[in-house]
C-alpha cells in the first residue's frame, strides 16, 4: 500500500473493508485474516487491528472456528430522502454520450444474479430476483479513468449483452430496448481502492477516488438502472455552475450541470 498516505494501514484497511461490507459484498463472510494480509500487502496485526475495528463498531462478528461475519443490517435505498440529487437527465445523458466518444471501454463482466437487498432496495425489487450485473472499465489516452458497475431488472437487460455493452453507452440501449428515460438521482462521495479495483484503474490500493452513485427512472418513475462509478480524480472532474436566488433573507442555490470532463 501507498507510504504516501496520511492514514495509519489498519484504518485504510478498515475504510475498505467497510464500504465493502456497506456494499454488501462479504454475504457470504469475509476472506480469512491471511488471505486480507496477502490482499492488503501488510502484516497480520496490521489486518488484524482493522477487524477488531470492524467489530467494535457492530459490523461485523467474529466467533472461532465460524469465521467472520457481517452484521446483518436494514438496507437503505439509494433514493432516499436527503441521499441524492437530482439530476436533469439531458445533461447528464449529453456528458455519458459524450464520454463514450472520446473513451475506449473493456467489458470485464455480464452476468444475470440475484438482487442483494441493497440492489433490490434502489430498484424496488424483492431480494433475490434476478438483475443483470455489467462491469465495465472505461479508459482515456492516458489510461483507465473509471470503473463501473451497473445493475439492470432482468427484463429490461434482455435485448443486450456483452458485446453492445462494448459498443455503446447503457442509457442508449436502454432507450432502444423500448425503455423511455425520465429522471436520474445521483450522489457523489468519496471511497478508497480495494485491491481489485486499484488494479483495474492503475492506482495504489487505499487511493481516494470519485465515488458517484446513480438511479435512472422511466418516465413512469419505475428504476431501470443503478449504477455504481468510481472514477480516478486526477483523470475526471464534473462541473456545474451555482447561481443564488431568492429574497435576501431565503437565499438558495440553483445548479446548472455544464459538462464531465476528463482528461
Amino acid at each position: 500500500m501507498s507510504s504516501t498516505l496520511p492514514l495509519p494501514k489498519y484504518h485504510r484497511i478498515y475504510l475498505v473493508l467497510r464500504e465493502q461490507l456497506e456494499e454488501g459484498r462479504f454475504s457470504a463472510g469475509l476472506p480469512g485474516e491471511l488471505a486480507l494480509v496477502q490482499q492488503f500487502g501488510v502484516a497480520r496485526v496490521t489486518v488484524r487491528r482493522a477487524l477488531e475495528q470492524l467489530a467494535s463498531d457492530g459490523l461485523i462478528t467474529r466467533r472461532p472456528g465460524r469465521g467472520t461475519r457481517p452484521v446483518e443490517r436494514e438496507p437503505q435505498a439509494a433514493n432516499g430522502p436527503g441521499e441524492t440529487a437530482r439530476t436533469r437527465l439531458t445533461g447528464l445523458l449529453e456528458n455519458i454520450v459524450s464520454m463514450s466518444l472520446n473513451t475506449t471501454v473493456k467489458v470485464l463482466e455480464v452476468e444475470t444474479v440475484a438482487a442483494s437487498p441493497a440492489v433490490a432496495a434502489a430498484l424496488d425489487l424483492i431480494a433475490g430476483d434476478r438483475v443483470q450485473k455489467a462491469v465495465r472499465v472505461r479508459s482515456t489516452r492516458e489510461g483507465p479513468l473509471s470503473h463501473i458497475t451497473t445493475y439492470v431488472p432482468d427484463g429490461v437487460a434482455r435485448r443486450f449483452g456483452r458485446r453492445e455493452l462494448a459498443r455503446k453507452p447503457i442509457l442508449l440501449l436502454l432507450e432502444e430496448s423500448g425503455v423511455k428515460v425520465g429522471r436520474a438521482e445521483q450522489s457523489i462521495s468519496a471511497r478508497l481502492a480495494d485491491a481489485q479495483v486499484a488494479q483495474r484503474l492503475q492506482v495504489a490500493v487505499g487511493s481516494a477516488l470519485l465515488a458517484v452513485r446513480r438511479v435512472i427512472f422511466d418516465e413512469q418513475e419505475r428504476p431501470v438502472q443503478w449504477l455504481h462509478g468510481l472514477y480516478r480524480p486526477d483523470r475526471y472532474e464534473y462541473q456545474m455552475q451555482l447561481s443564488r436566488v431568492g429574497a435576501i433573507d431565503a437565499k438558495v442555490w440553483v445548479r446548472k450541470d455544464l459538462s464531465a470532463s476528463f482528461h
